[in-house]
């Protein structure tokens, strides 16, 4: 929508057309019946003068009604580019220094996230939306279903979740882990203050490009400072990113030593290095190219669809086999407190794994259908007081409930090392989050000791719980140290009940991203909320089913961490960084990600192989 420097009134604008620099377009001929009213000042867009003539209130009644109220159009202004001092007020908006312009400035084509670029118009167009509900990152929204360049999947079962329902609605749906601040608040508000009363708002646009927005997502034009969706602050981005790392993978680090030996927390401290260095490479990539939001878009920008729609596959195959873990671990964890609990069905006989794995996921079916994910995404995020729970769970057994820290066990044990390598990976799988972790922060340049952060804290607790029930529990440590603490101890139940709960939480979160992808390939005609209940209710019986198959927590641990955690932390980042940056990467980066390359095949082909023998000698 225009607004003429003058007269300060509103013009809606036919949709946009593509016409080249110099060419004459004159608005009067796109409404030829319209009385007008000539003005003074022209405006001009697209580098050309527009005739622009004040429609009488009638003409904008009658033109009201030809355009509906549903399409309007924004001109951008490039007055940064022609006035550097207005760039160095923007990037201090958000009291950060200057040097934080990749934050400060919203990227160019789609990069904030408030429309479609040419990365999001291609499969799956719901990734970064699915993945922030999982993450808890502050999202745009989650009316991208309701797009134009979504119109196809306009119909599914999400879509119409948001009929009725304001903006303010659905922009709460996926919110940051922590609340901002007071000072925050108020700092958003004298913003949102100064952007209304500035000229941003009131002048007409230079710059050459229209781009169309949605009816919720009006808002004034921005010429300077942080995008709206860059709103997480640091402490926010990390315990967003904590939140991720800190999952089950904690509960068999104890299980990698006794595998691998002690000299396994070696192989713990090299992998969360190079963990914090190919996220920076990520970031990297982020930054090559505008409009890139998401680990798919990377890939797409490396290797073209192909490579997109990849490392897609193998993201989602990763949430899919997580979601078999949380199956398992729930059977495992509940068959503790439970051992007696079986159901005899005639001649058939469930024992308890069988029955809590069945009960489990009758619990979690009805989540996934779920229209609103808030609740549970705002249960999982305490997935770090949990982990922390557990830590202070396991001290305490070992100090208080006098069970000792006397086991000394192994320096190295060979044969056990592909095994501990797997569980070691699948403690840093988090990198498919990252991406959107960093478009979501308000100061970008603060990622890099985001990610430190993140991945030190995690590296503490897993060394932590490692040592301490290895100590405690030595060649008898199973793989999640909750089947070894004593049964008749409280604080075990606690520890037992925290592991219990989480995994019934975050598995709508997890398996969320795939079903809506799913939906995606769907014809319009069958987008209904009955066909994505059965789609959704499809998928969770089929974890089930690969959890009763395959029931060896720690084998199937070793071979998510083995394979896709290699693939998506260590060795498609360092590809991906080539293949963009190779021209201007210096030469001990691309030695660097070369090495890092082939560390993670090898211990992927290693880890891999170890994992599924393991598995297939449990069947001989």
């Amino acid at each position: 929508m225009l607004w003429h420097p003058i007269a300060k009134i509103p013009f809606p604008l036919l949709p946009s057309y593509k016409t080249r620099q110099g060419d004459q377009r004159v608005l009067s001929s796109l409404t030829p019946s319209l009385p007008t009213l000539s003005l003074a000042t022209p405006v001009v867009a697209h580098g050309s003068p527009i005739s622009l003539r004040t429609p009488s209130a009638p003409a904008v009644s009658k033109m009201k009604s030809l355009l509906g109220e549903e399409r309007s159009f924004i001109i951008e202004s490039d007055d940064d580019e022609e006035d550097p001092t207005h760039n160095d007020a923007g990037a201090g908006d958000d009291g950060s220094s200057s040097d934080s312009s990749s934050c400060a400035t919203p990227r160019a084509g789609g990069g904030d996230g408030s429309h479609p670029n040419s990365y999001t118009n291609q499969w799956p167009q719901s990734y970064r939306q699915s993945i922030d509900i999982l993450s808890s990152v502050q999202s745009p929204s989650l009316s991208f279903l309701g797009t134009p360049t979504l119109s196809r999947i306009s119909n599914s079962f999400l879509h119409s979740s948001f009929r009725g329902k304001t903006p303010e609605v659905i922009s709460n749906l996926v919110k940051p882990l922590l609340r901002p601040t007071t000072s925050d608040e108020q700092q958003q508000q004298q913003q949102h203050e100064d952007i209304r009363k500035s000229s941003q708002y009131l002048l007409p646009s230079k710059k050459p490009s229209l781009q169309q927005i949605p009816e919720d997502q009006k808002a004034p034009v921005i010429g300077h400072g942080p995008s709206p969706y860059q709103q997480c602050s640091y402490t926010q981005g990390a315990m967003n990113g904590i939140n991720v790392l800190c999952g089950v993978g904690i509960l068999s680090t104890p299980y990698a030593i006794k595998q691998g030996g002690w000299f396994g927390l070696v192989i713990l401290g090299v992998f969360a290095v190079l963990a914090w260095y190919t996220g920076v490479l990520l970031r990297r990539c982020l930054d090559s190219t505008d409009g890139l939001q998401t680990y798919p878009d990377i890939g797409h920008a490396a290797f073209g669809t192909t490579g997109r729609i990849a490392i897609s596959i193998i993201l989602y195959v990763e949430l899919y086999a997580c979601c078999i873990e949380y199956l398992i671990l729930e059977s495992d964890n509940l068959s503790k407190l439970f051992p007696n609990v079986h159901i005899s069905i005639g001649s058939l006989t469930l024992n308890s794994h069988v029955f809590f794995a069945i009960l489990t996921t009758l619990v979690v079916m009805p989540t996934t259908w779920l229209r609103d994910l808030t609740c549970l995404s705002y249960i999982s995020a305490g997935g770090v007081v949990a982990t922390i729970l557990l830590v202070i769970c396991l001290f305490w057994v070992g100090v208080v409930d006098n069970v000792g820290f006397e086991n000394k066990g192994s320096t190295l044990n060979v044969p056990g090392i592909p095994i501990a390598i797997g569980l070691y990976g699948y403690c840093y799988s988090g990198h498919g989050v990252f991406p959107n972790i960093y478009s979501s922060l308000k100061n970008r340049n603060q990622f890099p000791s985001i990610m430190f952060t993140c991945i030190a804290f995690s590296t503490i607790l897993f060394t932590s719980a490692a040592v301490m029930g290895y100590k405690m529990f030595g060649e008898s440590t199973e793989s999640q140290f909750t089947l070894n603490l004593p049964q008749n101890l409280v604080v075990s139940k606690i520890a037992i009940w925290a592991t219990v709960a989480n995994p019934i939480t975050k598995y709508a979160l997890t398996i969320t991203p795939l079903a809506m992808s799913l939906e995606e390939l769907l014809p319009r005609s069958q987008q209904k909320y009955s066909n994505v209940i059965l789609l959704r209710s499809a998928l969770v019986i089929s974890t089930l089913a690969v959890a009763l198959l395959v029931p060896f927590f720690a084998l199937v641990m070793a071979l998510i961490g083995s394979l896709f955690a290699m693939l998506v932390t260590y060795i498609l980042p360092c590809a991906c960084f080539l293949a963009i940056l190779k021209a201007n990467a210096t030469w001990h980066q691309v030695v660097a990600c070369s090495f890092i390359i082939i560390v993670g095949v090898t211990c992927a082909c290693v880890g891999t192989y170890s994992s599924v023998s393991g598995i297939i000698q449990n069947y001989i």
